[in-house]
């Protein structure tokens, strides 16, 4: 419940109730309250997505692309609760990457919100292994040797908003062009790999520190040990990235993450641009036939147990976590807020504390299921379900 300039809940954290004093699209105040209704709402920092590929229809990675197409899906992801988030430009031709980037970078020029909210954009590929399974869905065709005069390129039609890059360290040139991306300030990202674990240390050592969709984009059959996951999840300077909606990844293999790295391991959607459809058959221009069922899952309409990409948001993440037990709620939402937030370097990153921009999400738990009610984005609330 919302009164101008605040908002009453429980702190995502420690369930106190408070009262968070908006000011300038900030928190200027969060005071601990004493009484409170017994259906008080949550208050959350609000998400942060490292990877989405689109929403509703609208696909980052098809051209014509416009900028009202990047509006659209921004406004539909913040009422989502994801307040920040990563347009994703998958594999592709040069010439193609530089023109869906500079979309996207145009975008952001002309909205200011669309400016507020695309945090950075993220490009996977098209220097991933060329190898069928760790490829993914990738055209192949358009897989490439790491090319940093490309980079560069595509650094300008994005007016510098190109924030992460996913690649794989078997080429022969991978530690030299890791190099000169940190030195551009670009996070490099290992993911879509079949490199050695000797080649994922050299990675490191030349300044990767993130994995994307760890677990994912992989072999189906890789050397018992060494390999590179367990070489990813041994490097104390990588940060994992996870999908966890309960379709990419076993329980066990989430739980095994958490332990191994508990202070470090992030969800991500990596939703695909039918996310957000009805359930039903869809042709695609990767996937071919593809079937999203009613549970959530994408797959291969020939191939049921092929999945099609991810087609489920941040929330369906966090619920799917603490329905299995993985995690406590709280923890659960910091890995797809707080930590990511911090990990890019975002002002963001305190969460909900004082002084902080005021990015919140409003929510209840209708069982195992969130229900979103408002949502913040530098103090203006860009969603309302009971105003």
């Amino acid at each position: 419940m919302t009164v101008a300039g605040k908002i009453e809940g429980r702190h995502y954290r420690t369930g106190q109730p408070v009262t968070v004093w908006l000011e300038n699209g900030r928190i200027s105040r969060i005071c601990h309250n004493e009484s409170f209704p017994e259906d008080l709402p949550w208050i959350a920092p609000g998400m942060v997505d490292l990877q989405i590929n689109g929403y509703c229809g609208i696909d980052f990675n098809t051209l014509p692309l416009t900028e009202e197409a990047v509006h659209e899906v921004t406004r539909s992801i913040a009422a989502l609760g994801v307040t920040s988030y990563y347009p994703t430009v998958i594999t592709n031709s040069g010439e193609e990457i530089e023109k869906l980037v500079g979309v996207i970078a145009s975008a952001c020029s002309n909205d200011p919100f669309t400016d507020s909210c695309i945090a950075g954009i993220h490009v996977e590929g098209p220097f991933i292994s060329p190898l069928d399974g760790a490829r993914g869905a990738h055209n192949a065709s358009f897989v490439t040797a790491p090319d940093l005069e490309w980079v560069e390129r595509w650094q300008k039609s994005a007016n510098g908003k190109i924030r992460i890059i996913t690649m794989s360290p078997e080429w022969d040139n991978a530690a030299e062009f890791i190099r000169s991306c940190v030195q551009m300030g670009i996070i490099v990202s290992i993911g879509h790999t079949a490199a050695s674990a000797e080649q994922i240390r050299e990675a490191v050592a030349a300044g990767a520190t993130m994995c994307t969709h760890l677990g994912n984009g992989a072999a189906q059959m890789i050397p018992r040990h060494p390999n590179f996951l367990w070489e990813q999840l041994a490097c104390d300077e990588l940060f994992p990235c996870a999908i966890a909606d309960g379709f990419h990844l076993p329980e066990s293999v989430l739980k095994v993450f958490l332990k191994v790295k508990p202070q470090e391991l992030m969800i991500v959607s990596d939703a695909v641009y039918l996310s957000g459809m009805e359930p039903g058959r869809y042709e695609t221009h990767i996937g071919g036939s593809v079937v999203l069922t009613p549970e959530g899952r994408l797959h291969i309409a020939d191939n049921p147990q092929t999945l099609a990409g991810s087609a489920q948001m941040l929330p369906f993440n966090i619920e799917h976590l603490v329905r299995t037990g993985l995690c406590e709620a709280s923890l659960a939402w910091e890995m797809a807020s707080t930590r990511p937030s911090a990990f890019m370097g975002l002002e963001t990153a305190p969460g909900l504390k004082e002084n902080a921009p005021a990015d919140l999400v409003v929510y209840k738990w209708n069982g195992d299921l969130l229900d979103i009610q408002q949502v913040y984005k530098d103090g203006s609330q860009v969603l309302d379900q009971h105003g």
